[in-house]
């Protein structure tokens, strides 16, 4: 690892103990999910001060990001310090992902400059997912939301779900929001992506989902209804939507959320074994039974990590095995993850099924990680069997070096 990403590393990392180590603190008592939004937003603001949102916008366009390696090495070390507020991060990068790939100068210049800012609480949103799931872009009924040309925008009208920052702040929408729709009825021709800056007029919120993790993120439904689009707002052309979703979900960042989630539990867990007797004679890590079990899920860590990073180094290098090792760094990452934090709940036992710990909290919020961006069962499974049966696959292309 380069000094510059170790140095990345060690900020996030003080950043994460100092800061976001004290959001559960503020947000778990209150009663509602706008309540605990809304609390973090303090916390966010800082870690817009702290340059963090820069990192990911590259340098060619003005911020301070290097590539995948170093915002999976910032997505660690955040989300070990809590969840919810790095979401909040990495949601925006993806809500500003579409124009950041794919934009044109012109929207750059109009878009960024609150981004790029280290001040205030910008948040973007990418408006894809819709009540019924939308896995299946290419199908007919992969996707509703339509945009109708009228005079020289558009109009948008549709329904959205578990979109991250689709409320905004105050309830009025994101600071930008990438909408995913259609333009005419064969999805594979016409799917399209429209920024639209808020407040958007015409969005109204219909439902507040109830998330099993995260917590103090909002996850909202709502409805966009006749909401006018100029026509320069849209990114790239019409029929480039399938490419350029494909392109946001491309790296390997839910691997590094995995890590740092199970980086804050394994040391909870560690600790506990050291320090806790039981009742018995000697610490509980003296027992082979729990030392084993630590051991192993210490080895699953340094496994999702070096599998993660592996797969950021190729798609920095544009290695021809970079969108398969994403996907594998997404599905092992994902799922050890789940796994681990119960293997971790035995160690402590009963003790960890409360909220006193942090064990039950990041288990919830691991759980989205095999579910969300498609999911294992519902993408990313059915790209690597894709892959299989591609008779130009070449397995061990993966194996090439930078």
């Amino acid at each position: 690892m380069t000094a510059v990403m170790e140095d990345l590393r060690a900020r996030a990392r003080e950043f994460a103990g100092d800061v976001l180590s004290h959001v559960r603190e503020v947000t778990d008592p209150l009663p509602t999910a706008t309540e605990r939004y809304r609390a973090t937003r303090p916390f966010y603001r800082q870690l817009v001060e702290a340059g963090f949102l820069r990192r990911l916008i590259p340098q060619a366009l003005g911020g301070d990001g290097t590539g995948a390696s170093s915002t999976a090495v910032l997505a660690e070390e955040l989300v070990a310090g809590d969840p919810s507020v790095a979401l909040h991060l990495f949601s925006t990068g993806l809500g500003l992902t579409p124009l950041l790939r794919a934009g044109n100068a012109a929207q750059r210049d109009r878009f960024l400059p609150p981004f790029l800012a280290t001040s205030g609480t910008p948040i973007a949103s990418l408006a894809l997912t819709e009540p019924g799931g939308t896995a299946n872009l290419a199908e007919p009924d992969g996707l509703r939301t339509t945009a109708r040309r009228q005079g020289d925008g558009w109009v948008v009208d549709g329904e959205k779900q578990w979109v991250s920052h689709a409320t905004g702040w105050d309830g009025t929408g994101p600071d930008l929001m990438t909408v995913v729709c259609r333009t005419g009825p064969d999805p594979r021709t016409s799917l399209a992506v429209l920024i639209v800056p808020g407040p958007i007029d015409g969005l109204q919120v219909t439902e507040l989902l109830d998330p099993l993790g995260h917590r103090a993120h909002l996850l909202p439904r709502f409805t966009l209804a006749g909401v006018q689009v100029p026509g320069e707002n849209l990114i790239g052309e019409v029929g480039d939507g399938l490419g350029i979703v494909s392109a946001a979900f491309g790296g390997a960042l839910v691997g590094a959320c995995a890590a740092g989630v199970l980086r804050a539990a394994f040391d909870a867990a560690l600790r506990f074994a050291r320090t806790d007797r039981r009742g018995g004679p000697v610490p509980v890590v003296e027992h082979q039974g729990v030392g084993f079990l630590l051991a192993d899920v210490k080895t699953r860590i340094e496994a999702v990590r070096a599998l993660t990073l592996r797969a950021c180094a190729a798609v920095d290098s544009g290695s021809p095995g970079a969108e398969e090792l994403s996907v594998h760094a997404k599905v092992f990452g994902s799922e050890t993850a789940v796994q681990s934090l119960v293997d971790l709940m035995r160690v402590v036992g009963v003790d960890s099924y409360g909220h006193h710990l942090p064990f039950a909290g990041l288990l919830q919020d691991a759980l989205a990680y095999p579910l969300f961006s498609g999911g294992n069962i519902g993408f990313r499974r059915r790209r690597l069997q894709a892959m299989l049966a591609d008779p130009d696959y070449d397995p061990w292309c993966t194996m090439a070096g930078p």
